[in-house]
């Protein structure tokens, strides 16, 4: 399954269609009339037993469900604009097609998955400005000017989450803003923050930034300054950021709906939202031929 659409074209600049039916797969492209798991539960049915999925995240996640629930093993090949889950598999972000390889010889991985109820998510779900910023028109022409429209009003506690979410220090009510990652983010290293060297630990991530009482002038500088604080292994102070691990987390409140980005994907949710592990739950194939965990992080862990 291709999305032509995913990273700007990545598809066709990479001739990544060629290079697959090149190996004798039988590609698949997503269109206005068949979304990606359509098409991956077509595949299913026709006798596919390996599912390649050509995107970013939020393609990667329509197909890696119906791989989950039917069995399949999963071949990813990035060719999105972040491509977070092919990075923390260890996939060449540089050189797209090397991911196929893994149709030939591929090396089997047992992954986990995140759940939003029903719904699978191979990166996160987030709440907050990110979120407001996807339902912006024309987001993906012009993402900087979406995050432009919408930062002012949280940049200066004029806008937040409206939930409550339940944490080990206590219930937050109505946050900055939310993320919820399919295993925890790496925090400690400057270098390598935002990124996940295990797939398995069997735990979602929380970072949860509390609404202050009086907004700080520099709401991300007072994001970093907390992390910082939550690196030296101090406890949430009481207006700053929770950050923690759990087989579950619930944000709960009293609107009907939550706006959210599930995997780079906008989406309304109802209260309240329920989010879980798969631990597990999804069969990779990798190529042998990968850059893998940086080096220089494997040698200090």
């Amino acid at each position: 399954m291709t999305n032509p659409r995913s990273g700007g074209g990545k598809t066709a600049r990479y001739g990544l269609t060629q290079r697959a039916e090149d190996m004798d797969a039988q590609v698949w492209t997503t269109s206005v009339e068949r979304d990606a798991a359509s098409l991956a539960r077509n595949a299913v049915q026709q006798g596919a037993q390996v599912l390649g999925v050509v995107g970013g995240d939020g393609t990667v996640s329509a197909v890696a469900a119906v791989a989950a629930d039917t069995g399949r093993s999963l071949v990813v090949v990035p060719a999105g604009t972040r491509n977070h889950f092919a990075r923390d598999l260890g996939l060449d972000l540089r050189d797209p097609g090397q991911a196929l390889d893994a149709l030939v010889d591929g090396e089997p991985a047992q992954v986990d998955l995140g759940m939003l109820g029903s719904r699978v998510f191979v990166n996160n779900v987030s709440f907050g400005m990110y979120a407001d910023a996807l339902l912006e028109p024309g987001y993906r022409d012009d993402k900087p000017r979406a995050f432009a429209t919408v930062a002012p009003d949280y940049l200066k506690g004029r806008q937040w989450v409206e939930a409550r979410v339940d944490t080990p220090w206590g219930t937050v009510e109505f946050p900055q803003a939310v993320l919820i990652s399919n295993n925890p983010y790496h925090l400690a290293t400057p270098r390598w923050l935002g990124r996940r060297f295990s797939l398995t630990t069997g735990q979602l991530g929380a970072i949860v930034l509390k609404r202050p009482a009086q907004a700080p002038p520099d709401l991300l500088r007072h994001l970093r300054d907390e992390l910082r604080q939550h690196k030296r292994g101090a406890d949430p102070p009481d207006e700053g950021i929770a950050v923690w691990s759990a087989p579950g987390i619930t944000l709960h409140g009293d609107v009907r709906h939550l706006d959210a980005g599930l995997d780079g994907e906008a989406v309304r949710l109802p209260l309240p939202v329920l989010c879980a592990i798969r631990p597990g739950a999804l069969r990779v194939l990798l190529p042998k031929d990968r850059p893998g965990i940086p080096p220089e992080y494997a040698a200090r862990h």
